[in-house]
């Protein structure tokens, strides 16, 4: 499958990846549902995205798409389809169980319209004033990256706090200060077994049973696809339980009720203009031939510098302080979707698949971690994202984006030791080489100009069909997670050790049990 795309990078190996960037900047914009994106300095030319191109053909990525968007079972391991992209149709899908998935909103919205109104809701009567949301993973990286990125919008005066973690730090800061009266606790877990999400939860009861006898259930929103173990654990109390289907994943959820609580602070039509980004993008992807398919493009890309170059990493930097939760959502989508070895047949897969992912906020960032990016031994292909706005301080914007052309200039182009010493003249030798940039780091540009919901929902969608698409050109299945599994299993079974009840059969395991349990 590989030697001939090896042997373009055996070809390119020489050449200077400014002298590609030159050529390849005669290249167009590729550009997808508002969003104009620059490969030129990518270690490409023409043979190699016509290599690339063939691959595409090879794995049948084009009837991948069809199958997505068929709703037929793309994840083998549950044999199911993956219907996350059912979520923001706006028109009524072929299927009962698109459709279903489509219309699984409706109670959700019409709730979170209540709540953002200031309709009565609670126990005592009073409009809910604060939401506290319970999640993990998928369940809470979405909805705080909705939270955070369309703060800026504005919405109501309903403050929203979020807590995940086992520590019980993380929920007693969630609840510090508030009135149980008037605050909402919102639930999400698919299972509805999750056991961080339970824990907080369990708790949360505890405190609203406190304060109102009851009625505490009426401050309860579960989000789940286990209602019935949900509405058990209410005690036969009146809630309000939400469905979060089967065929959405948790990290591919943001689209579905799980983001009830985004939906009640920034106001329903937000989340419809969230959803209608990515529904643009998603006819992008479904219709656009695979030269011009961003999502496409972009996971050939992946492909190109992981599996032929060799780079382990890469690199998002959103210039952006609204997207500045973007590469933690990230991390979750992509490597918990592709950080995987095995086909789904159980076969190895041969060389390397889905890259590490990790990033930040620019300019943030350069003041950090860049230092290693420039003049570090490794080279890590970086993502530069720039939303513009039109609101702020325009000194501030011009510098932001400033800042980020320059960071992808130097990364390619470098600085060498003549220019140095020519802009520099009193320079010591050993000053001198210091200051040298190797350059050669491949990079990729994306823009989105009047930044808003619609580019953010067009972003995150072309995100996940980027990484499916990935999956397809690796081998993996994109929609299981069993290496998460299996640390929730260990845990169960570690558990009882930290009480005294058996032993841990791992002997370093026992040994740190011995120092742990005795500490608690």
């Amino acid at each position: 499958m590989t030697p001939g795309l090896q042997s373009h990078a055996d070809r390119l190996a020489p050449v200077a990846l400014s002298d590609l960037a030159a050529q390849n900047a005669a290249e167009p914009f590729l550009e997808a549902a508002g969003w104009k994106v620059d490969l030129s300095r990518q270690r490409t030319d023409d043979g190699v995205r016509a290599a690339l191109l063939d691959l595409a053909e090879e794995k049948s990525l084009t009837a991948a798409l069809v199958a997505l968007f068929g709703a037929q079972h793309v994840n083998p391991s549950e044999d199911r389809p993956a219907l996350h992209w059912a979520l923001r149709a706006s028109s009524p899908l072929p299927g009962a169980e698109a459709e279903a998935v489509r219309t699984s909103l409706e109670a959700a919205d019409d709730f979170a319209a209540k709540v953002h109104a200031g309709a009565p809701l609670s126990s005592t009567g009073a409009a809910f004033t604060t939401i506290v949301h319970a999640g993990i993973g998928g369940s809470d990286f979405g909805p705080r990256l909705i939270a955070d990125s369309l703060a800026a919008l504005g919405g109501t005066e309903i403050e929203l706090r979020f807590c995940a973690n086992l520590d019980p730090y993380d929920l007693d800061s969630a609840l510090a200060g508030l009135d149980p009266a008037t605050t909402l606790v919102v639930g999400v877990s698919k299972s509805f077994g999750t056991e961080e999400t339970l824990y907080n939860l369990s708790r949360a009861r505890d405190w609203l049973k406190a304060a109102l006898g009851e009625g505490w259930t009426k401050h309860m929103a579960l989000v789940t696809a286990n209602p019935e173990r949900a509405e058990k654990w209410l005690e036969g109390g009146d809630a309000h339980v939400f469905d979060l289907p089967l065929s959405v994943g948790g990290r591919f959820s943001l689209w579905s009720a799980a983001s009830l609580s985004c939906a009640c602070v920034l106001g329903v039509e937000a989340l419809k203009a969230f959803r209608a980004g990515a529904e643009a993008m998603d006819e992008h992807v479904r219709t656009a031939p695979l030269a011009e398919n961003l999502a496409a493009q972009l996971a050939l890309t992946d492909f190109w510098n992981t599996s032929i170059l060799g780079h382990s990493q890469r690199v998002v930097l959103a210039y952006s302080r609204r997207l500045r939760m973007l590469p933690t959502y990230l991390q979750q989508l992509e490597m918990e979707s592709n950080g995987k070895s095995v086909t789904p047949e159980g076969v190895a897969i041969e060389g390397p698949t889905a890259p590490a992912l990790w990033g930040g906020e620019g300019s943030i960032g350069q003041h950090s971690y860049h230092q290693w990016l420039h003049q570090g031994t490794q080279i890590v292909p970086t993502e530069f994202i720039l939303p513009l706005t039109r609101d702020g301080d325009v000194e501030g914007r011009k510098a932001l984006a400033a800042h980020a052309l320059a960071q992808a200039e130097v990364l390619a182009n470098g600085r060498s030791l003549e220019t140095v010493k020519a802009e520099e003249p009193d320079l010591t030798e050993a000053v001198a080489a210091q200051k040298v940039h190797g350059g050669e780091r491949p990079s990729t540009f994306m823009v989105y100009e009047d930044f808003g919901a619609h580019a953010i929902g067009s972003l995150i969608a072309l995100y996940e069909h980027r990484t499916y698409l990935a999956g397809v050109l690796w081998g993996v299945n994109s929609f299981d997670q069993w290496g998460v599994e299996r640390g929730k299993t260990m845990a169960g079974r570690l558990k009882p050790v930290l009480s005294g009840e058996g032993a841990a059969e791992d002997a370093v395991t026992a040994k740190l049990a011995g120092l742990v349990s005795g500490a608690l």
